[in-house]
């Protein structure tokens, strides 16, 4: 598990500190933290060792990868903001024996949302373009490759039914393709993969709603849209 500052009070008043200052001194920064000096010092000497602060002379700067933690700071609290996940969803298109629309759903096997069915996808990593992370999601889940262009930015939160608390909150960054190549892997650890029709998917008992209106919103060019669904926590 990787280590951050934000879990002791001390740490993170000193990177708000540093967060204000291009420099400060050891004890303009002790002031700050209301810390006796062998306390301070233990706590300046961790975020040194982790690398998000370091020493030059008699200044304290931040790190590059400091400036990105404290970025992340909400100042009134000195606390790191909780922000929406970001998330790849990939409507993959064919047509079936007869000439209907199919399409590649998939029927998640982990909570949370055990059983539910929807998109294709999974998360965006750190540093990935969003071809570049629909591309891997799109191999790793199916073992196909696929011509994907990006259509729609999707922000989705989901509360529970039963006490009204935000349950998940995502920024969905959908794509589209409607040409394959591979053979597409029907089951993993994670989940299991489907070609359907709009009708058949809208028959599984447990589905995503918000995939509903993927189709409808690509289909008409739509390029942003939010929603809130409700859940009963079982299903979560």
């Amino acid at each position: 598990m990787s280590y951050e500052p934000n879990a002791h009070p001390a740490q993170a008043a000193i990177l708000r500190h540093l967060l204000f200052s291009a420099a400060s001194g050891f004890a303009e920064m002790q002031k700050s933290t209301e810390l006796t000096s062998d306390h301070f010092n233990f706590h300046i000497k961790k975020l040194q060792s982790e690398g998000y602060v370091s020493k030059d002379g008699s200044l304290y700067r931040l790190t590059g990868k400091g400036k990105e933690y404290a970025n992340r700071m909400d100042t009134d609290d000195n606390q790191i903001e909780k922000q929406p996940k970001v998330s790849i969803a990939i409507t993959l298109e064919r047509t079936g024996a007869e000439g209907q629309r199919e399409f590649l759903f998939q029927q998640r096997k982990k909570n949370p949302y055990f059983d539910f069915w929807g998109r294709v996808g999974g998360k965006m990593r750190w540093g990935e373009t969003i071809i570049e992370a629909a591309n891997r999601e799109l191999m790793e889940e199916t073992g196909l490759t696929a011509d994907l262009e990006y259509r729609l930015l999707y922000h989705k939160r989901d509360f529970s039914k039963n006490t009204g608390n935000l349950l998940e909150d995502k920024i969905f960054l959908c794509v589209y393709a409607n040409n394959y190549e591979g053979d597409l892997i029907e089951s993993f650890e994670g989940g299991v993969n489907k070609w359907m029709t709009e009708g058949e998917f809208q028959e599984q008992p447990k589905r995503f709603a918000s995939v509903d209106e993927f189709l409808a919103l690509i289909d008409r060019g739509e390029t942003s849209a939010e929603r809130e669904f409700y859940y009963d926590e079982a299903e979560y």
